[in-house]
C-alpha cells in the first residue's frame, strides 16, 4: 500500500487540510453543509468523481472518495452489506455522519431493502483520528481479497490531485 498522495496528506497539518478542502469546495461551487457534529466540504469534477470531507467538531475527519470508472464503484452492485463493509473500522460516530442522511450530488445513497436504512456510496473510506490518517479496515480488506489497487481504484489519488498535498497550494483563502 503506497501512495505519494497518502504520504503527503499524512504530513499535512489538519488546519491546512481543512483550508485546502474549503478552497476546493469553493472552486467546485459546492455548498458547504453543517451536519450534526461536523462540517461537510466537497469537490466534484462534474463527471462522476468526488471527494467529500466531514470535519468533526472533535478534530476527527471522515474522507470519502468516489470514482465512477473504478473497480470500487459499487453503485451498480446495489449490495448494501458490501458497501457498509467498506466502513468497517471507522468509529461509529464518524459513520453516523453518512448513515441515514439525505443524498447529494457527491454522495448517493444505497438503501438496505430489509431495514430501509441508507449509507452513502464511497469507493474510498478514510479517516483521521485527531493524530493519524487511516484507511478503513473494511476497504483495506476488500482490496486485499479482490486484489484491487486501493489508492487508484478508490479514486483517492485522482480525487485528491487538485488539493496538491505535498506541494504549494497558493489559492486564495476560502471562508470555512
Amino acid at each position: 500500500m503506497n501512495s505519494k498522495t497518502w504520504d503527503a496528506l499524512a504530513a499535512t497539518p489538519l488546519p491546512e487540510v481543512r483550508r485546502r478542502a474549503a478552497v476546493m469546495d469553493e472552486l467546485a461551487q459546492v455548498e458547504p453543509v453543517t451536519v450534526t457534529g461536523a462540517h461537510r466540504l466537497a469537490w466534484n469534477d462534474r463527471g462522476g468523481q468526488s471527494a467529500v470531507w466531514y470535519f468533526a467538531e472533535d478534530g476527527r475527519v471522515l474522507l470519502l472518495t468516489f470514482d465512477h470508472e473504478s473497480d470500487l464503484n459499487l453503485y451498480a452492485e446495489e449490495d448494501f452489506a458490501l458497501q457498509e463493509s467498506l466502513y468497517e473500522g471507522v468509529p461509529e460516530s464518524l459513520v453516523a455522519l453518512v448513515r441515514d442522511r439525505p443524498e447529494n450530488y457527491e454522495s448517493l445513497n444505497l438503501t438496505d431493502s430489509a431495514t430501509g436504512r441508507t449509507i452513502h456510496y464511497a469507493g474510498g473510506v478514510f479517516w483521521y483520528d485527531g493524530t493519524h490518517w487511516h484507511v478503513s479496515d473494511g476497504l483495506a480488506e476488500h482490496c486485499r481479497r479482490e486484489d484491487v489497487d486501493l489508492f487508484n481504484e478508490s479514486g483517492f489519488d485522482y480525487c485528491l490531485r487538485g488539493y496538491l498535498f505535498g506541494g504549494d497550494f497558493a489559492a486564495p483563502e476560502a471562508s470555512s
